[in-house]
């Protein structure tokens, strides 16, 4: 197999999610990191790695990076749960004002 291609999304400090393209996913999370990334991640650092998909070629891995800026929030949160529960639940407890869903409902 020749190189990989990666179609990746980054949770940034405000608990926004950035979706991207790379080949080496290791040295994109530094280069968003250290300012050499994207326009949006630059005022958003630090920014985390939270999942990811690989592809033999640049169009596929491109036309999925597409298809995550279509998606939800919740949409991606539920791609995350997947890979790493934990992660999920960190980001759906930030994205509602530190509390889950059935903790908001509990409330009421």
């Amino acid at each position: 197999m020749g190189e990989a291609y990666y179609a990746y999304l980054l949770r940034c400090a405000d608990n926004s999610l950035y979706a991207g393209y790379t080949t080496d996913i290791e040295a994109r999370e530094n280069a968003h990191n250290a300012g050499r990334g994207a326009k949006y991640t630059r005022t958003r650092r630090p920014v985390q790695m939270v999942y990811y998909e690989a592809f033999d070629n640049k169009s596929d891995a491109l036309k999925r990076e597409a298809a995550f800026k279509k998606l939800t929030r919740q949409e991606k949160i539920a791609l995350v749960e997947r890979r790493d529960p934990r992660m999920a639940w960190d980001l759906r407890k930030r994205s509602s004002g530190g509390q889950t869903g059935s903790e908001r409902r509990q409330e009421i």
